[in-house]
């Protein structure tokens, strides 16, 4: 596969455009040049799939299909439990560098299904909701009845729903930012003045910045062709997000291809699209004490006001630093949050 890989790198045919040095239009020649090279020359994948899969891996059997996890446990028995609920468009990568600073917890990352290092998804209707119910069977066949879940993107979606259906389990939720689908539906006559404005940015964003999710939710069949076919075309797409969604300097060139080659060797571009092909029903009200934290350079992040409308927020906290993978991008930060929300539920 990574033979096949590289010849086809060897063989792009680069495509310029008017705006091809224009980084505001999405990325530029000049930067996917260089990632390109270095992927096709220099880049070894095989140091990064050693290392991934060194992490304490099991598979679950729930809701009639396997849910493979990272399943960290603590020395202490009784220690509480961490559910950590990544988002698009990345995988388990995203928690890579909280794991060892949560070491005394027990912590279990879902790859979800249809996303990298999940079992393959070959079948219709896995919205984020019925992604709820798997995770919430595979943590009960892990022995685990009661737990904290934090997640942003889709993963914040994900612990929105699980709270809402299942309080007796979610005993606290820390999250980056607001189901965006509520801003779709909300009504500014029932919010407070600044959140009812903040409606007005979040529109404008999805304006400018939205097209890929209508046409991952609208024709994720024609996209996957696009992406699952072309090694170019997939690092353009994931590596604009990962870059214009985060602090400068976030990623090394060899982590951008990492998670770049996650999505590659495991044919899950397309797959990952279920979650924005596949109707989301939220809960009206997710009354489960909750820590959001807000990372300035995130896609929208919400103010307090608003996310007050459909969470019972205990914590707002400001970071001076990070963006929509904060997690990542500033590990120290997150998990320190990530307690927050343990101390809350108990």
């Amino acid at each position: 596969m990574i033979d096949d890989l590289r010849e086809r790198l060897q063989r792009t045919r680069r495509v310029t455009t008017p705006w091809s040095d224009d980084g505001t239009r999405g990325v530029s020649g000049a930067r996917l040049d260089d990632l390109l090279e270095r992927w096709a020359t220099e880049y070894d994948w095989g140091v990064h799939e050693r290392r991934i899969g060194g992490f304490p891996w099991v598979t679950v059997r729930a809701g009639g299909t396997d849910l493979r996890v990272i399943h960290q446990r603590s020395a202490d028995p009784g220690a509480p439990v961490v559910v950590l609920l990544h988002g698009w468009p990345d995988s388990v990568l995203r928690f890579e560098r909280v794991l060892p600073l949560l070491a005394d917890l027990h912590v279990v990352v879902p790859a979800l299904p249809g996303f990298p290092f999940a079992a393959p998804l070959t079948t219709p209707g896995m919205s984020v909701n019925r992604i709820a119910g798997i995770v919430a069977d595979a943590l009960d066949e892990l022995g685990h009845p009661r737990y904290t879940v934090s997640g942003g993107d889709v993963g914040g979606t994900l612990a929105e729903i699980l709270a809402g259906e299942h309080p007796d389990r979610v005993a606290a939720l820390h999250l980056t930012n607001v189901a965006p689908q509520r801003a779709l539906t909300a009504d500014p006559a029932k919010l407070a003045p600044d959140a009812a404005a903040y409606l007005g940015r979040a529109a404008q964003w999805f304006r400018g910045e939205g097209g890929y999710i209508a046409e991952q939710s609208t024709r994720p069949n024609t996209l996957a062709v696009a992406l699952g076919d072309s090694p170019a075309g997939l690092a353009a797409w994931i590596v604009e997000k990962l870059e214009s969604w985060s602090d400068e300097s976030a990623f090394t060139t060899d982590e951008l291809l990492t998670w770049v080659t996650a999505y590659w060797v495991t044919g899950t571009i397309g797959t990952s699209f279920a979650t924005y092909a596949e109707p989301v029903v939220l809960p009206d009200r997710v009354d489960t004490p909750t820590v959001l934290s807000m990372f300035p350079r995130d896609t929208k992040p919400e103010p307090r006001s608003y996310a007050e409308a459909f969470l019972n927020v205990r914590e707002y906290v400001e970071h001076r630093a990070g963006g929509h993978f904060a997690a990542w991008e500033q590990p120290e930060a997150y998990a320190a949050d990530v307690r927050r929300a343990v101390r809350l539920g108990g």
